[in-house]
């Protein structure tokens, strides 16, 4: 491991995972991984969750620092409210309450300022959040880049979903995956003024709540939703070995079903960027009971996810135990490898 801080130590993938692993969770005795039943860092999950009495107190807490600001489709506002909110929702929990905190440079513009509030606020009003506190910072310009914004989303859940795929599970989506990535992507590589897609409303942030997805989910298949993760820094392959990497389970993709839209993949792979590492702001994935999994995407269609699909599968294996393999549009098999490097930095 590297002796200094790199971007791709934040890019949620495997450097990631073992700089933390290093410097916070294996410091940590177990027995103060957790409090009581609930789950924390022996999860790793987005979230923990402390029980009292009959349910549990879900919290996720995120910075956001993306770069630029203002993007199509969103803000940093509703990225920070949207962002927590998710996080929440995925652990099965209904989120009641946020508290954030916001540090901005000296020199900011307070109307800038004002219009990503504002966007936080409609977001939680929206929703029917509550935003029982926080904090407010300044510092001296040049030590930090415009804005951050850090949220804590607080949720209330009679069952948790904890990340446990199982063989036979199926794999589902929400939606169109990496959109959020690749309008980012344009900005930070310096392509946005170099080309209309973003103009013409070809290519767009999928920043938003999935509260209208998850609740009703939730409520009729908690107990048939083995996980849930929305896939955030990282993409999909992230987060689908997140649930592997430690099992003798393999998941199995076919790349034809999973759903991304045609600017996204064009420009991804213009890039040399694969969009399965890119990441998504208003999607999920899930791994289901596969009793269910035909009728849950036909619920998630009715909800109005029209474009939710089966991507795959989990099976044991014990040759390639751990991995993600994915059946090519051409018919071949490869392994998907897991997220390493710089992949766009300042994401969310």
């Amino acid at each position: 491991m590297s002796d200094f801080i790199k971007l791709s130590h934040g890019s949620g993938g495997v450097e990631m995972r073992e700089l933390l692993m290093k410097l916070i969770v294996n410091r940590v005795e177990d027995k103060l991984k957790r409090y009581g039943d609930g789950v924390g860092l022996d999860v790793l999950d987005d979230g923990a969750a402390i029980r009292v009495g009959g349910k549990y107190i879900v919290v996720s807490t995120d910075s956001y620092t993306v770069k630029p600001l203002f993007f199509p489709g969103g803000d940093l506002g509703v990225l920070a409210a949207a962002g927590s909110i998710n996080d929440v929702l995925m652990m099965g929990a209904v989120p009641v309450a946020m508290m954030d905190s916001i540090i901005v440079e000296e020199g900011f513009s307070i109307s800038d300022l004002e219009r990503i509030i504002e966007s936080f606020l409609r977001v939680l009003k929206e929703e029917n959040i509550a935003l029982i506190g926080g904090d407010f910072k300044v510092m001296p310009r040049g030590e930090i880049d415009g804005v951050v914004m850090n949220t804590t989303a607080i949720g209330l859940a009679d069952r948790l979903i904890i990340d446990k795929p199982a063989p036979g599970d199926k794999i589902i989506v929400s939606d169109y995956l990496g959109d959020h990535g690749a309008v980012i992507m344009m900005y930070r590589l310096g392509l946005a003024q170099k080309t209309d897609i973003l103009e013409k409303s070809l290519l767009r942030s999928d920043v938003k709540s999935l509260t209208k997805l998850m609740i009703p989910l939730i409520e009729r298949y908690g107990e048939y939703i083995h996980a849930a993760r929305d896939p955030t820094r990282g993409g999909l392959a992230g987060v689908l070995y997140e649930w592997i990497s430690e099992t003798r389970n393999i998941i199995l993709l076919r790349e034809e079903d999973i759903p991304i839209r045609e600017p996204v993949r064009r420009y991804s792979e213009m890039l040399g960027i694969d969009p399965l590492y890119l990441a998504s702001e208003g999607a999920a994935v899930f791994s289901v009971d596969p009793s269910i999994a035909d009728e849950l995407v036909s619920f998630i269609h009715s909800l109005g996810f029209r474009n939710a699909k089966i991507i795959g599968e989990v099976k044991e294996s014990s040759r390639l135990s751990g991995k993600v393999i994915l059946e090519t549009v051409a018919g071949g098999l490869r392994i998907l490898d897991p997220p390493r490097g710089e992949i766009v930095p300042r994401i969310c």
